[in-house]
């Protein structure tokens, strides 16, 4: 058994990211009397009489494990106790569906001191107030508190500020959230094996698509982390594209796309994994393709190398963008002096997004404070501003496209034409785009690389033949 089964085979450690968000909002906002929280609630789709899908509130999960809807969660900060509540037994329901978990599975199964019923949420949260003297503030998430629930005997409620702190907390994760993210990586990573291998005899981008979810489903991750890209050539030049439909033979030639841009990852137990992968469609990469492809390895490979609790991950970002203009220098399709392309930011047009962002239960998770109002393009699309702190999860994603509508504004440019060689820029609109994305737990001296999928050009190309 591996160390990450081994770490998974205990409770979800929801008692002590309760304590960890208890210290952070009393060192910022006083004392606190209660944390209050609700899972998702049941929603029925419009029109119909089916369930809509289900995605628990990550604040909720985040201090009880439990992905059960409609339940709710109480936090008695002075006496240290951890209440979960879950549905009572609903006899309509037992009809369709079964009997519910009962109070004595959800105590042997989650990490909390008690669990009731919701039913019993006023009551448990009156007697906190009186033994508390009603002085210390209930605190809760405005949005998600429902109708019925009332916070009687406490004289402060403030809803404003609990998000925004478990937001923050959720930044350091602890070893077994690492262990969840490392075995989101893993099932993920076969998935795209089993799409390397079945690239070459696709016609269809949906065909690719249906291997990965697949393959996810049937390793444990039932969800997906988000909606997946898979861009056949110029396709990959949309940094988020999303039709997954089309043909992958050229209608204009008749002959196989040069390559295929996947960025997918699976969910197990709510943490994501998200990786970008480039596929060749016909056994092996064209010639421009491997160029731009050894560039993004290398961007990503320098930047992995220096990363390490406190790093700017600013100064990160500006270094992808370095060795990306090297790269195309070297290539001719840049001319110019190196620190004078940089200073003009013409690399943004081909890197216009940001390296990386925070993950764990969201793709994008998290703390990442970023400004969008920034007003240099080089940094306004960064999801993550400041250092990087020991036990962060972020992701290191390079990217080189060749998407005519960021490009040709470049082109235009008076100023900024001459820094690009169009007779060599012709022969690599067909490489659409290149992105190499992998998951990384900062570490106090380091990092470590959670995604084990292949990416070194020459493993890519024999498991694609």
């Amino acid at each position: 058994m591996t160390s990450v089964d081994r770490i998974l085979e205990g409770k979800y450690p929801a008692k002590a990211h309760a304590r960890r968000v208890a210290e952070t909002l009393q060192s910022r906002h006083g004392e606190a009397g209660v944390i209050y929280l609700e899972a998702q609630k049941t929603r029925m789709i419009e029109d119909n009489d089916g369930e809509m899908p289900f995605r628990q509130r990550r604040p909720f999960f985040y201090l009880t494990g439990c992905s059960l809807p409609d339940a709710s969660v109480v936090y008695d900060v002075k006496a240290d106790e951890l209440t979960l509540f879950i549905p009572p037994i609903d006899p309509e329901s037992v009809i369709w569906s079964g009997l519910p978990m009962s109070i004595e599975e959800a105590a042997k199964l989650y990490d909390v001191d008690q669990v009731l019923f919701t039913t019993d949420v006023n009551a448990h949260l009156a007697s906190i107030a009186a033994k508390q003297g009603g002085q210390a503030p209930a605190f809760g998430i405005a949005e998600q508190i429902s109708e019925e629930t009332k916070f009687q005997g406490f004289a402060i409620t403030n809803h404003a500020v609990l998000k925004d702190v478990i937001g923050d907390v959720r930044v350091v994760k602890d070893a077994y959230e690492v262990a969840l993210l490392r075995k989101a990586n893993d099932i993920s990573a076969k998935a795209h094996i089993a799409v390397l291998k079945a690239a070459k005899t696709a016609t269809n981008e949906r065909e690719l698509e249906g291997v990965f979810i697949s393959a996810c489903i049937a390793g444990g991750c039932r969800e997906q982390s988000y909606h997946p890209i898979f861009a056949g050539g110029e396709g990959g030049a949309t940094l988020h594209y999303v039709r997954n439909d089309k043909s992958l033979i050229d209608p204009v030639t008749q002959k196989r796309k040069n390559n295929l841009l996947i960025d997918a990852g699976g969910e197990y137990n709510t943490y994501c994994a998200d990786i970008t992968r480039v596929v060749p469609l016909d056994g092996g990469f064209s010639r421009e393709t491997k160029e731009i492809y050894e560039i993004v390895l290398q961007m990503q490979a320098e930047c992995i190398a220096v990363l390490k609790e406190g790093v700017l991950w600013d100064d990160v970002h500006s270094l992808a963008h370095r060795i990306a203009i090297k790269g195309l220098l070297k290539l001719g399709i840049l001319v110019g002096d190196e620190d004078e392309l940089f200073e003009k930011r013409v690399s943004v047009a081909f890197f216009p997004h940001g390296l990386g962002h925070y993950l764990g239960m969201d793709t994008h998770d998290t703390g990442g404070n970023p400004n969008y109002a920034d007003k240099d393009k080089m940094f306004r699309y960064l999801r993550v501003r400041g250092n990087l702190p020991a036990g962060s999860v972020i992701t290191v994603e390079p990217g080189i496209y060749f998407c005519r509508f960021i490009i040709d504004p470049v082109l235009q440019s008076a100023e900024l034409a001459k820094y690009i060689n169009t007779e060599v820029l012709e022969r690599y609109w067909s490489v659409g785009g290149v992105r190499i994305e992998d998951n990384i737990h900062i570490t106090k001296d380091g990092s470590d690389n959670l995604t084990t999928a292949p990416k070194a050009l020459a493993e890519v190309e024999i498991l694609a033949q």
